[in-house]
């Protein structure tokens, strides 16, 4: 089963969160039905980012850069890039 590196975002707090997981659908409830503690404080969250991986190991790396850049000019340019 393929593993999906996503990031959403909540208007509410002006914030994004990056992850990575197997199943998309379900990961998305939760961040909206406060069942992840990092995304509890809004329930507004919106998928505006995604990338597909045949492997876990594959999509870990890829959140990790993502996360290392720190910047959310990158993930901003990111998601345009997709627009």
């Amino acid at each position: 089963m393929p593993y999906t590196v996503y990031i959403v975002y909540s208007a509410n707090i002006d914030q994004y969160y990056i992850g990575q997981t197997e199943n998309l659908p379900d990961r998305l409830f939760r961040h909206r039905n406060s069942s992840s503690l990092a995304t509890k404080k809004a329930k507004d969250w919106e998928l505006v980012y995604k990338e597909s991986f045949d492997n876990r190991a594959n999509a870990v790396g890829r959140e990790k850069e993502i996360k290392s850049k720190k910047s959310r000019k990158y993930i901003q340019e990111l998601i345009k890039a997709v627009g």
